[in-house]
């Protein structure tokens, strides 16, 4: 049983609250004044409670990175974006050669089967290698529905999302096997223009589909030439779509932040660390997929020959600093933006028994204090998991 002040109540607050759980799920929900017995009512205090973050983007953690990892540092990455908080995650990788791919995705399920992931984000290969960013560019192909089904074998039916360009081939042909497959599809790394995109969103509509982080790896909005942006948001305000924000103070400027939170609403909106190994971590030297990646001041971006900064390369956030800043640094009330880290992302995957604060719901639960740093975490009722 924890109490404090309760976010993410149907998407609102409780001021004083308390949340009973046993058996991994939640039993009793409401103010601290109306608990049934005053003797087992925890104390008053200033924490926040929140439901458990869900991060359905994300490369690694603590000095590992899914994309290149081998099981048991795998595990240490998804244990410790848990440890802040982030209570469902997917382990996301980067195009790479068919074998890393099939690999991978067959060790990752290993970590899905164990509770450690909820799943798997393919990131490529089927993107547009013009907005690359930092993935290999050597690796990235045209669409091929086969491949994606043998990768899907290999992760034994536990990819959850792939990104994958408009523009890409046989779209037609890859969005009904990811549907079939439940696979949630999510445009990005695109040059497509607005047209293009709207009418692969057309395509989708009737199942979920998301943008993997608007504004990263697409052409930037114009008033004249649109592009993706403009596509995806007006999808968005539409409720056909929802977006991702990798909102950490590095890859969106605030402004950029609040203008998607008073264009679609929080209910569209899924916040993202797209974190790689280094997330947690300090400067240094680490890898994403194939490629060196060097972290200073705590930005990633890929090491060139010549020193120059590179492409930016993921994030060094956990999600629960990337909900720290959208509240700080983009004045996003804090009911908003936790319904942005936890109930709208469990909504797009499906899982609608998690991230709400609600009789019945799984007892993924963050206790944090009020800046948000994190004091407690419980899995399914579990502490410190």
């Amino acid at each position: 049983m924890v109490r404090g002040r309760l976010v993410g109540v149907s998407g609102g607050e409780i001021a004083d609250g308390v949340v009973e759980f046993a058996d991994g799920r939640i039993t009793w929900v409401g103010a601290a004044v109306d608990y049934p017995s005053a003797e087992q009512r925890p104390p008053a205090g200033d924490d926040l409670v929140l439901p458990g973050l869900i991060d359905v983007h994300c490369h690694g953690g603590g000095g590992f990175g899914f994309p290149n990892a081998d099981a048991a540092g795998a595990r240490v990455a998804a244990a410790d974006h848990r440890g802040h908080g982030s209570t469902g995650l997917l382990g996301s990788l980067v195009s790479a050669r068919p074998e890393v791919l099939i690999r991978q995705a067959g060790m990752l399920a290993d970590l899905v089967d164990e509770g450690q992931l909820l799943g798997i984000h393919l990131e490529g290969p089927f993107i547009n290698a013009t907005r690359c960013g930092a993935q290999d560019p050597a690796a990235i192909i045209p669409g091929d529905p086969m491949l994606f089904e043998r990768i899907f074998a290999a992760s034994r039916g536990t990819v959850r999302s792939m990104t994958l360009a408009p523009e890409t081939a046989h779209f037609e042909e890859l969005l009904a096997a990811m549907r079939r497959n439940d696979v949630l599809p999510s445009l990005g790394h695109t040059d497509a223009d607005a047209a293009t995109t709207s009418a692969r969103i057309a395509d989708a509509i009737g199942g979920p589909i998301t943008a993997t982080h608007l504004f990263n790896g697409m052409p930037g909005l114009h008033h004249r030439s649109p592009g993706p942006v403009a596509a995806c948001l007006a999808a968005a305000g539409r409720g056909d779509m929802v977006v991702e924000l990798i909102a950490d103070g590095v890859h969106l400027a605030p402004e950029t932040v609040a203008m998607v939170f008073d264009t679609v609403g929080p209910g569209q909106i899924a916040l993202v660390s797209d974190a790689m190994a280094a997330a947690g971590l300090g400067d240094g030297d680490y890898q994403l997929g194939a490629l060196d990646v060097r972290v200073r001041d705590g930005v990633a971006r890929l090491a060139t020959a010549d020193g120059a900064p590179g492409a930016i390369a993921g994030g060094t956030a956990r999600l629960l600093d990337v909900l720290r800043w959208t509240v700080q640094h983009a004045g996003i009330p804090l009911a908003d933006a936790v319904t942005t880290a936890t109930r709208t992302p469990a909504q797009v995957l499906g899982l609608h028994d998690r991230g709400v604060l609600s009789v019945g719901a799984r007892a993924d639960l963050l206790v944090t204090d009020q800046s948000l740093q994190p004091r407690r975490v419980f899995v399914a009722g579990t502490e410190g998991i």
